[in-house]
């Protein structure tokens, strides 16, 4: 008997339809009360988003998306439907391929829908997401069983967890990195979008997360799950290839939210110590995101980099992303082919 098509689902977490107050409001207030985005009771959760955040973020947010969007629209979409659509080229018509957003569209929900309706035998999950994170990859692999769980039939599904030192992405940040000419910048940045630090204990079994400031330097079974962890594996992955020593890199976490502790050191602090020590050229790596975005487009590109230089430096380059690079859909495509 013959199979129906492999169906591949590819998820990112997610953009404003348009860069205006509502759609933005719509979006914080769908991604911020998500439970395992900010994990506190669901009545002060509720309360703090609908009555705090989302209303009075809303609109200095959508400025910035303002200064993010292109005549394409958002990056992080239209990037997603190029790689989408390369990645279904690659594979032909034995696969049918669909983008989801975790927050906003295309939804999860829709693109499930889309991959029943043509009668696929399995479905494989892919997060853009090279590090776990409850936050993240375990919001969208949760989302994708919510759904499932509402249809009579629920094929066979694989979900990709994480990849952090897989080597064609390693491969292909290197390669963007190798556009600028390294020897001219005093220090390397790996910028990481920040967690609670009690997102990290929470996902700790074993009594480990932050008993020593080490702790998080090497992979093991005990953490192979822990998001630092994985981002300091990721840097190390980058660095041992371009032949960096310790000293020439820092790891780091942007885009904290509240009072309560985050993963530490915070980016806006290291770049004020790396001033003062007289680093004056800094090349920015941000390998939490596989497509640039917020986070990197305005908060590193333009944020940063304009409050480094009012501090005396002189430069702040950001590696680019993988986007919707050839090369990139070409590594996805062989790691989901059967």
């Amino acid at each position: 008997m013959k199979q129906g098509p492999t169906g591949i689902l590819i998820i990112n977490l997610g953009t404003p339809d348009e860069p205006s107050r509502s759609a933005v409001y719509r979006y914080l207030k769908q991604f911020l009360l998500d439970p395992r985005v900010i994990d506190i009771n669901p009545v002060s959760r509720n309360l703090l988003v609908r009555g705090i955040i989302a209303p009075f973020r809303s609109g200095q947010s959508a400025k910035l998306y303002k200064e993010l969007w292109t005549e394409q629209g958002s990056p992080l979409k239209y990037h997603g439907e190029n790689l989408a659509a390369q990645v279904q080229q690659l594979l032909g018509n034995e696969y049918v391929v669909e983008l989801a957003m975790r927050y906003q569209n295309p939804s999860i929900e829709s693109a499930i829908q889309k991959l029943m309706q043509a009668k696929v035998s399995k479905i494989k999950v892919f997060p853009l997401f090279p590090q776990y994170a409850s936050a993240s990859t375990g919001s969208a692999h949760e989302e994708v069983m919510r759904v499932l769980t509402g249809q009579q039939i629920i094929p066979e599904v694989e979900f990709v967890n994480s990849y952090p030192t897989w080597q064609p992405m390693i491969d292909l940040f290197v390669a963007n990195s190798r556009k600028y000419d390294l020897a001219q910048y005093d220090h390397f940045l790996f910028s990481y979008h920040g967690l609670p630090q009690r997102q990290l204990r929470k996902a700790d079994a074993f009594n480990h997360c932050l008993q020593n400031p080490d702790c998080c330097e090497t992979l093991t079974p005990v953490n192979q799950f822990c998001y630092s962890a994985q981002c300091h594996a990721t840097t190390q992955a980058i660095v041992n290839q371009l032949g960096l020593k310790p000293e020439q890199y820092t790891i780091c976490f942007q885009s904290r939210l509240g009072s309560d502790p985050w993963v530490q050191p915070y980016t806006s602090y290291v770049l004020e110590a790396l001033e003062e020590s007289g680093a004056k050229r800094l090349l920015v790596f941000c390998p939490a995101f596989t497509a640039d975005c917020l986070e990197t487009t305005v908060e590193v590109s333009i944020e940063y980099r304009e409050a480094f230089l009012k501090m005396g430096g002189e430069c702040l380059d950001l590696v680019e992303s993988l986007n919707d690079s050839p090369v990139w859909a070409q590594a996805i495509a062989t790691r989901l082919r059967n």
